[in-house]
């Protein structure tokens, strides 16, 4: 069954302004993920959530299928995101008249993914059986190792104590960051329960060099100097 793609930015951005219909490269930063979701054929429909008309007007334009107005108190500063994640699949899933048995939610901000990497995700969810797949790149900085926590005392310690202690980065076990690049759930448990963690979710690693989430004008500024380099030897949108 084809699937349906969910992606949802709102107008107001406080570490980047006005940063999901920027320019990058030619094109509208948004424009990016609507066109590696076309790319991968994968979807039926592909539907743009967003509390800003102009938003809209430009996934329109990029080659959603479907807009959806998101409601107010869906796009405060401290709004969660899986509520309108929620409310675009419902949209989508009323307007198309079918309800597929997975669905993808991309997020506007992570434009390195290639079309590939969501194929690739959507492959490891029906492979695996598991209710989602999130994606991830290598972690910088290990909690068994050296990554910090600060205690209401003002010390600080491991965030998390191994036993025996681990003394070496290369002994402790892999960790990921999340990278906020794709998120493959199947529908009737997101419907269910939607959430980010299940017992069972996967993950699936895509490169540090792919995986860049823009949040300050220093990620802007090395996404689109990692785009140029890619768009100069021709990998890949």
């Amino acid at each position: 069954m084809s699937l349906i793609c969910t992606i949802c930015a709102r107008g107001g951005s406080k570490g980047v302004a006005g940063k999901n219909s920027r320019d990058l490269l030619g094109k509208p930063l948004l424009a990016w993920t609507i066109e590696q979701a076309r790319a991968t054929r994968l979807f039926a429909a592909i539907a743009f959530s967003s509390d800003s008309d102009q938003l809209l007007e430009h996934a329109l334009k990029a080659g959603a299928d479907i807009t959806v107005k998101r409601p107010d108190e869906m796009a405060t500063d401290v709004a969660p995101k899986l509520p309108a994640i929620r409310h675009c699949l419902e949209q989508a899933i009323a307007r198309t008249g079918t309800t597929p048995d997975v669905f993808v939610d991309l997020d506007v901000t992570s434009p390195l993914r290639l079309p590939s990497d969501i194929s690739d995700a959507v492959a490891l969810l029906r492979r695996s059986g598991a209710r989602n797949v999130i994606t991830g790149a290598p972690a910088h900085r290990s909690p068994y190792f050296n990554l910090v926590e600060a205690r209401p005392d003002g010390t600080v310690g491991l965030s998390k104590i191994a036993e025996p202690p681990i003394v070496r980065r290369q002994d402790a076990p892999p960790c990921f960051d999340m990278n906020a690049s794709i998120y493959v759930w199947r529908v009737a448990a997101f419907l269910e329960n939607p959430s980010v963690f299940y017992p069972d979710t996967r993950l699936f690693e895509m490169p540090q060099e792919r995986s860049v989430d823009i949040d300050s004008e220093l990620d802007y500024a090395l996404v689109e100097l990692l785009l140029q380099k890619r768009q100069s030897v021709g990998t890949g949108s």
